[in-house]
């Protein structure tokens, strides 16, 4: 065992000596050097002062009146969460010694936080809502205690002191409805509106010192600009999060820990954080001046929307919250589809009304090849009717319809949606003689066929021409000799004939009057059908074929008309020939 020193002996007896001879200090106080458990602050008179509010801490803030102040206003507003505080005035049993002498780490409430007296509780509170205590100065008091905890999780809050009789100005006042108002929904866009300030209509209108401004989002109502500001916020850091752990490095993790458990008070060399007259800077909102009335634009349909209205005052860099409101947005207007059958063949009619209606069809090939052929043909000259094919949301094709037949090769997907959009606004009617599917007084309708293709691997060929050609020198009079042009496929082509009176046969247009593109065998009378061929020639160039009509009257007129028949498809009509037997032979 070590011996012991003689100069450390030294000293202790020395200290034990001299003991009797130091001064006795004031119960109440500790060393100069000692730091105080319990670090203090001092409530400015007519600033808005921010508070951290650690979870289940308990935050006091001191302050004292002017001998002459009649009364006293304090505001808390809470910032995120609910939060309680509490007013009291404290009266000491026994004032401190004039003669002591305070230094920067012993403060006057301290003192007269541990000296006996009384203490009286004047107001509290508990929420997220904005909360005034109004009322006169107590002339007894020697110290105002304002106590703020926070239950939940941190939070902050900010607290106004004012000095004085009747309101202080520097925060909005609210009109006695401070609800939000719906006026109307709609599929993208809400419209608000709300009672207005007395802050506002009070003010010249040539002073700009308020706006109201309408934050929407899609999760809650905010009771604060600061609320709405800190759950941005939380929303920055959380997918930040990863990315600062990786970089954060505590060197001290357990001294950080117990300093923050032990100060309730923000450290003399740090500042606190910026106060609520910032809270709106950056905020993503709409402020709009002084109106009232508020449409907002640009949501999306079957989505419920927080609409939340605050009024603030840019001088004094101060708000107030109305009570938000909740909205959900029309429902978007879904299209009609049918379902289109194999091989069926459909009229697709637009109202003469509806110059840009459209119509939705599906369709679903069989086999597993899953192909499919799409033929189109529009009836109506004076309308631009325009197809789109999507899959799987994604457009496959996209062309204009007209006259001539329209062939589009489905392949690879299950099934088709089919877009028909009428682009057009002249109303070209057709008629439907013939036709029951096909309502008078319609327009811009569209032939449509889809069927299922199991042995093509593309669309089918067309005649090089459409032309039906006749031979003088074969014409007779009872019979004519007619030739068109066909394919290398193997098809069924079928001739119609009809007579014309001599009245029909001068009149001008006579014949695409009666023979319209659009309207195919289904259309014809049996009894007008003459002959039926079928016909393949590999060589196109060669793919000539003819075919005597017989059984006709001399010196008549008659309009011939070949389709060509196929297993799937619309008809392909050919153009239309008038021809005249011979009088005399």
């Amino acid at each position: 065992m070590a011996l012991t020193s003689p100069s450390w002996c030294f000293s202790v007896a020395l200290a034990l000596f001299c003991g009797s001879w130091w001064p006795q200090v004031h119960p109440a106080l500790a060393p100069e050097n000692e730091v105080p458990l319990r670090p203090t602050t001092w409530l400015p008179e007519g600033k808005i002062t921010s508070v951290t509010l650690p979870k289940g801490r308990t935050r006091r803030l001191y302050f004292t009146l002017k001998k002459k102040a009649p009364a006293m206003s304090v505001t808390v507003s809470p910032c995120d969460l609910p939060i309680e505080w509490s007013l009291a005035a404290r009266t000491l049993k026994d004032k401190p010694l004039k003669s002591l002498q305070w230094s920067s780490k012993k403060s006057m409430p301290e003192v007269w936080w541990r000296g006996p007296g009384t203490e009286e509780k004047i107001h509290s509170f508990n929420g997220n809502a904005v909360d005034t205590y109004t009322g006169p100065s107590y002339s007894h008091a020697s110290i105002y205690i304002l106590k703020l905890r926070s239950k939940q999780h941190n939070t902050r809050a900010t607290v106004y002191l004012y000095e004085g009789l009747g309101p202080s100005g520097v925060f909005p006042t609210l009109p006695a409805d401070p609800r939000v108002h719906t006026l109307g929904v709609g599929m993208t866009s809400v419209t608000l509106s709300w009672a207005p300030s007395a802050s506002v209509t009070n003010l010249p209108q040539t002073q700009k010192a308020y706006d109201y401004c309408v934050l929407v989002n899609s999760q809650q109502n905010y009771p604060s600009l600061c609320g709405a500001q800190e759950s941005m916020r939380k929303e920055n850091d959380q997918k930040q999060e990863k990315k600062e752990r990786k970089r954060r490095v505590t060197v001290w993790p357990i001294l950080k820990e117990w300093w923050w458990q032990q100060w309730d008070a923000y450290p003399e060399n740090q500042s606190p954080p910026s106060s609520v007259t910032d809270e709106y800077d950056g905020l993503q909102c709409a402020c709009q001046g002084t109106e009232s009335v508020c449409t907002v634009s640009e949501l999306l349909p079957d989505t419920q929307y927080y609409f939340d209205v605050f009024v603030i005052d840019r001088v004094n860099r101060t708000s107030r919250a109305y009570e938000g409101t909740f909205a959900r947005t029309h429902e978007e207007a879904r299209p009609v589809i049918t379902t289109l059958r194999e091989g069926e063949l459909r009229w697709v009619a637009f109202p003469d009304r509806a110059p840009n209606s459209e119509q939705f069809f599906t369709f679903r090939p069989r086999g597993w090849q899953q192909s499919g052929l799409l033929t189109l043909q529009s009836c109506t000259g004076g309308e631009k009717v325009k197809v789109t094919v999507s899959s799987k949301g994604q457009v496959l094709t996209s062309q204009a319809v007209g006259g001539d037949l329209v062939h589009i090769w489905l392949q690879g997907s299950p099934s088709y949606l089919i877009h028909l959009e009428r682009e057009g606004t002249t109303a070209a009617k057709v008629s439907a003689a013939g036709n029951p599917d096909l309502p008078g007084g319609l327009t811009a309708s569209v032939k449509m066929q889809t069927s299922s293709a199991y042995h093509h691997r593309g669309v089918p060929s067309l005649p090089s021409t459409l032309q039906i050609k006749s031979f003088n020198r074969l014409r007779g009079c009872n019979s004519v000799t007619l030739a068109w042009m066909g394919t290398e496929e193997r098809s069924l082509y079928c001739v119609y004939s009809r007579k014309l009176g001599k009245q029909e046969a001068e009149a001008a247009g006579a014949v695409s009057a009666l023979t319209a593109p659009c309207l195919g065998p289904e259309s014809r009378s049996d009894t007008e059908r003459v002959l039926c061929k079928y016909f393949q020639e590999l060589n196109p160039r060669r793919a000539v074929t003819t075919a005597v009509i017989r059984g006709l009257e001399p010196g008549m007129a008659y309009v011939f008309d070949v389709y060509l028949m196929r297993r799937w498809g619309i008809p392909i009509k050919y153009a239309s020939k008038m021809v005249k037997t011979r009088k005399e032979c």
